[in-house]
């Protein structure tokens, strides 16, 4: 069975940097787009960032350019989310998702496979 395991969550202080991993197994996502959604509290999950199969395009929200840098490790079938100079609105939790053919890319219901989360705090 496919499944998606998020790990590397933790309360960090802001400006403070994490690094989230997304380990899949039961089957290869080599061909699949990967993406991080967050969802903070009282909020609807959104879109944080995007990695096409080849790892040859990305995709960021506008509230996290230039902070935070997704990359893939096709090989391990991991994906990772460096986060850095983190602030307080960037607490959530964090969701790893995945798909063939997202269409759009930025929205959650375009997506098959999800992992529980790991939650990200960011104190100020």
């Amino acid at each position: 069975q496919a499944q998606l395991v998020e790990s590397g969550g933790g309360l960090v202080q802001a400006g403070g940097s994490l690094r989230l991993s997304c380990a899949a197994s039961g089957r290869t996502f080599s061909r699949h787009t990967m993406s991080w959604f967050r969802q903070a509290p009282g909020k609807e999950r959104e879109f944080v960032a995007a990695i096409s199969w080849s790892a040859g395009s990305t995709s960021y929200a506008d509230s996290v350019k230039g902070r935070f840098t997704i990359s893939r490790d096709s090989a391990e079938n991991t994906m990772y989310l460096q986060m850095n100079s983190l602030k307080p609105e960037d607490t959530a939790v964090y969701y790893c998702a995945a798909d063939l053919l997202p269409n759009p890319l930025d929205k959650d219901y375009s997506y098959d496979y999800w992992g529980q989360g790991t939650q990200v705090t960011v104190s100020s």
